[in-house]
């Protein structure tokens, strides 16, 4: 099969399209054809080799996490999953590499594809769906009436940090560039700040849960908007000592995470804020829930661009230009 690996970690480095062989089939594992593959800024960041800590995989190795296809086989185990099945996934950390013709994954990560949404759409959908889910449906158990910020509205997770946030109920700001708010307001967004006028801080105030996807200044400025016991959970860092312990990571690495996010975690307490790192966990029973929203229309993927399989570097390109509204998806097949 062709796969796209990272060869070797960088910031400037490109993906290798390589021959590889197929991948063997555990007893829980199904075998996919991929269709259509998601991008995501954590790829991005692996590539480079911001998450090394985290994630240390050894190049080379196949990039991808999101993905959209048809079962070709299954493990002696699988019960979840029949050959012809159209599924869609984010797969489990260690066992990534959706940018490639096949995969093979644990049953426990995947779910129906909706037959309402198209191949590229259902790809688009997994990391950034499950993130807001975990965040907004575990983490806080977002209730009717509150008020939620949401930074960056337009990228894969605030277009569907959005939609879920309205469909709990809740009041939702969100900041963005003017030319996308026409989209925002149809996605449900009640205050759209632009980001490059204004200051969200000056205007925003007694919010109960803020959506961080930004850097530490952001983060920091997120603070003061919220109400007292409310709740900041950031999706790019810094990890917290919690999260570590987690992982199961080393006393090293505790102690490096302890360190980085020392700041904001005492910040946050003399605020009487509830600061927390999320990195969501691969989950195809919550992804089945999220299948029943798609189908029924209450979250709409928005996908910004298609890259064919060849031009995997180009959408990688297009990624981190930081222009995309939406998701960037690669057609495999």
């Amino acid at each position: 099969m062709k796969a796209f690996i990272v060869n070797k970690y960088g910031k400037n480095e490109k993906l290798k399209l390589v021959e590889e062989a197929l991948p063997s089939v555990k007893e829980n594992d199904i075998l996919v054809e991929v269709y259509a593959a998601g991008l995501n800024q954590l790829d991005s960041k692996l590539k480079s080799g911001e998450f090394k800590l985290i994630l240390p995989y050894k190049t080379p190795f196949i990039l991808g996490h999101d993905l959209a296809g048809i079962v070709i086989k299954t493990g002696v185990k699988v019960t979840r999953f029949k050959v012809g099945d159209e599924i869609f996934a984010r797969v489990s950390d260690m066992r990534i590499g959706t940018l490639a013709e096949y995969i093979a994954i644990d049953e426990n990560d995947a779910a129906l594809k909706p037959n309402t949404i198209s191949m590229e759409e259902a790809a688009s959908i997994p990391l950034v769906a499950l993130t807001v889910w975990q965040a907004f449906a575990e983490r806080v158990n977002i209730k009717k009436g509150q008020k939620v910020f949401i930074q960056a509205g337009s990228g894969g997770v605030g277009t569907i940090a959005i939609q879920l946030a309205k469909h709990f109920g809740a009041f939702v700001a969100t900041t963005a560039s003017e030319k996308n708010f026409d989209m925002l307001k149809r996605l449900g967004a009640d205050i759209i700040i632009d980001y490059k006028k204004d200051n969200f801080e000056t205007i925003l105030k007694d919010y109960d849960v803020v959506l961080n996807s930004q850097n530490i200044k952001t983060l920091e400025k997120s603070l003061t908007i919220l109400k007292p016991a409310g709740s900041i959970i950031s999706i790019s860092g810094p990890p917290t000592p919690e999260f570590a312990k987690s992982i199961g990571a080393s006393s090293i690495i505790r102690f490096i995470l302890w360190l980085t996010s020392l700041k904001i975690r005492n910040k946050a307490k003399k605020l009487n804020i509830n600061y927390s790192f999320l990195f969501m966990k691969a989950d195809g029973r919550q992804l089945e829930q999220i299948a029943d929203l798609l189908a029924s229309e209450i979250i709409k993927p928005i996908v910004d661009k298609i890259f064919p399989f060849k031009q995997t570097n180009d959408a990688f390109d297009y990624l981190e230009s930081g222009h995309a509204k939406g998701k960037v998806v690669v057609k495999v097949k």
